[in-house]
């Protein structure tokens, strides 16, 4: 299995450690890294759209005072700039944790040019590459990471198992004490079924990545143009080329997210609002705020995501549903009463610099 992932990774077999999943990884390298690491300094850089097993967890270290966090910021399309990487790192930055593609919206990082800078600056640089395992190709080396987290349920492996692989020479101490498994780096006595699982899902997921890739791309493509001509007054949700082929997130104007949410689930359909692991909370994605959306906007957002065994007759059973569901749930809506007896001004969607469409598919501006 180590062999299996180390292939997939680019990396040497020893240079895997299981955990139970990717939180345990993600907590293990801010919390293992500032620990080593605290005669140079405790400053931590994250981004503000970080999964919560990295935000929250850089927050819980801030208010323990074991650490001094800088959240980067990211532009409308949920892109951190390598150069306001830079720009944040101090003599005393012991670690930068930035996602490889984001969760919600499913934007792309550009990794590999703050792993250059890191390298540079001679700052330790983790990976949450939990959301992109088994969805992009990844070389540890030419990313330049020295930690970087997976998740095998993320790639059809068994839930409950994952990895942080940790780059030779990386001063990082254990966050499970006990034993001397995985060469005394995690105690405790390793899942071997699950790990199994988790090293033949790998060398499944890229048998077909690439051709996998176009296909789901073609589909969400072929959804969203649906939307736009049969729904229309929408946002579309992050980087419009620079994301992953499965994910679609979509702002619906004028309707809430969760009671989207409820109608599609009472017709079998799964959808979330956020990330997964937030579908049940109320309020507005900390993503789609850090990405500059109104919250009016916000509310109204839904992720999509497409896979291996999605079809294109599925999508079409999808948009049906939400013409209707949509529709009904703006007719409840004073705005969107407010826009067709022209009393709304549609300008005030200009301040968004995502793509919005009108009703007739057309584009606002």
């Amino acid at each position: 299995s180590r062999q299996q992932l180390s292939a997939y990774l680019g990396c040497d077999p020893k240079d895997i450690v299981f955990t139970s999943g990717g939180t345990e990884a993600d907590n293990w390298a801010l919390g293992g890294v500032l620990e080593a690491n605290q005669r140079k300094g405790r400053h931590l850089i994250v981004s503000q759209i970080e999964h919560h097993a990295v935000f929250n967890v850089a927050k819980h270290l801030a208010r323990r005072g074991l650490a001094e966090v800088s959240f980067v910021e990211v532009d409308a399309q949920g892109r951190v700039n390598p150069e306001r990487v830079a720009e944040l790192i101090r003599d005393d930055t012991v670690l930068v944790s930035i996602m490889a593609a984001n969760n919600e919206v499913g934007t792309i990082q550009p990794i590999a040019e703050i792993g250059r800078i890191c390298r540079e600056r001679g700052v330790i640089f983790h990976c949450d590459a939990v959301q992109a395992g088994g969805k992009l190709r990844i070389d540890v080396d030419e990313l330049g990471v020295d930690l970087l987290s997976l998740s095998a349920h993320k790639f059809y492996g068994p839930k409950g198992i994952g990895l942080l692989y940790v780059r030779p020479r990386t001063k990082i101490v254990p966050l499970i004490r006990g034993g001397h498994h995985e060469r005394g780096r995690r105690a405790g006595t390793e899942n071997v079924a699950s790990i199994v699982g988790m090293g033949r899902a790998i060398e499944l997921a890229g048998s077909d990545l690439d051709q996998e890739n176009a296909r789901l791309a073609a589909m969400r493509d072929r959804f969203e143009a649906q939307l736009k001509q049969k729904i229309g007054y929408l946002v579309f949700n992050g980087h419009p080329q620079l994301r992953l082929s499965n994910t679609s997130n979509v702002t619906f104007a004028f309707v809430e997210g969760e009671a989207m949410l409820l109608h599609l689930d009472m017709r079998g359909i799964a959808i979330s609002t956020g990330s997964a692991c937030t579908s049940e909370t109320l309020g507005a994605s900390h993503v789609l705020a850090a990405m500059g959306l109104p919250p009016e906007f916000a509310n109204g957002a839904v992720r999509f995501s497409l896979g291996r065994h999605n079809t294109d007759e599925q999508l079409d059973a999808t948009v049906e549903a939400l013409v209707e569901i949509v529709g009904r749930l703006r007719e409840m809506s004073p705005l969107w009463d407010k826009l067709q007896k022209g009393t709304y001004d549609p300008a005030e969607f200009d301040k968004l610099s995502c793509y919005f469409c009108s009703d007739e598919g057309e584009d606002a501006d």
